[in-house]
């Protein structure tokens, strides 16, 4: 069966050649294919060739909870039944995951095969450099093209002004495009349809950044509910509560998120490494490979912080971030936690013998 003689709203989630490949064993099994649209208290939305199929998911709901079933997947789904069941999902090829806020460090899927992930931040308040390196690097590690988003450009009319803010993002996303967007007047929703066309897109920010009322725009309705952000803070309420995928009129999916209070990083060593590219090429220069960019001879880094050719923000944005990924990854692995003690350990005598060297080998 090709992706070609399916239906159209199949072939419109994303349904391709490679998809239908993977799913051909469910197929001898009699499951159907369908695409996972929302989930919600074990179950979930599934788009069949046969419309809206609401099936339990008990069969695909690990203690793993970065193998649960998400918004995003392809699933093989029974076609008869009451209630109906998922089976199995495909091998996912991109997957977006932060870290829970809970203090067993778990890590949380947001959305699965995504092409696109579009962050938006609002020009309403004041840009958070800090938060958008976050939403960043969890983009790049996922697999997806990032995308800045600025919402609300009508709310900066001075043109200087607003060339002054998208390049601030700009310096702050090496190989990210930057787009302002205005629901208001209409800016930059153009291009983002043409982009947002080919492919599944995630829309990621936190309350308050506009991504119902970006939704809306694409969609070319009032599909998502926009509740106004306070006026204080810009922040919004959580008019969005469960992930859902929707196909747009002009082509492509959009998969809308709740606004995120956290954005906790997951095993995500090398979407820092990108967002913080132009640190890591310079790192490549160091006179030591294991160079941590502190206080070593011959540090490229450092030369380039004195030279002004890198800002002291960007570097100890870079420094906060690799802590961060090193503490979670090291509450879930335990080699690396052995590694980092005894990295600790060594540290800690050569600081006691520097110390003692110092004061004439007295302890």
């Amino acid at each position: 069966m090709s992706h070609t003689s399916l239906p159209h709203a199949l072939a419109a989630l994303g349904w391709d050649d490679a998809w239908d490949a993977e799913f051909a064993p469910y197929a001898e099994q009699g499951l159907l294919p369908g695409r996972v649209v929302r989930v919600d208290r074990g179950q979930c939305d599934v788009m069949t060739a046969d419309g809206i199929v609401r099936a339990d998911t008990a069969f695909v709901t690990p203690h793993d909870p970065l193998r649960v079933i998400c918004t995003g997947d392809w699933a093989a789904v029974e076609a008869t039944g009451n209630p109906r069941y998922v089976k199995a999902y495909l091998p996912r090829r991109t997957a977006f995951v932060r870290s829970t806020s809970s203090q067993r460090s778990e890590g949380q899927i947001l959305a699965a095969n995504v092409d696109h992930a579009i962050i938006a931040v609002s020009l309403a308040v004041e840009l958070d450099l800090g938060r958008i390196e976050r939403f960043l690097a969890l983009a790049w590690e996922s697999g997806a093209q990032p995308l800045v988003v600025l919402t609300k450009a009508d709310l900066v009319p001075d043109a200087a002004t607003l060339g002054h803010l998208v390049q601030d993002v700009e310096a702050t996303a090496p190989g990210v495009q930057v787009l302002t967007v205005s629901s208001v007047t209409g800016e930059g929703t153009d291009v983002l349809a043409a982009i947002v066309g080919d492919g599944t897109s995630v829309l990621l920010g936190i309350s308050g950044a506009g991504k119902s009322t970006l939704a809306n725009a694409l969609l070319g309705a009032e599909v998502m509910e926009v509740q106004a952000a306070r006026e204080v803070d810009g922040k919004g309420r959580h008019t969005t509560t469960t992930r859902n995928l929707l196909a747009l009129p002009g082509g492509g999916v959009l998969i809308d998120t709740p606004g995120l209070r956290g954005v906790g990083l997951w095993d995500a060593e090398t979407g820092v490494g990108q967002v913080f590219s132009e640190i890591e090429e310079y790192a490549e220069n160091c006179r030591f490979h294991d160079c941590a960019h502190e206080a070593e001879p011959g540090c490229a880094v450092l030369a380039a912080l004195d030279s002004g050719e890198l800002a002291d923000r960007r570097l100890e944005s870079y420094r906060k971030l690799l802590r961060e990924n090193q503490r979670i990854v090291a509450k879930t692995d335990a080699r690396l936690r052995s590694e980092i003690r005894r990295d600790w350990r060594l540290k800690s005598a050569e600081g006691r013998a520097n110390h003692a060297a110092k004061r004439g080998g007295r302890v």
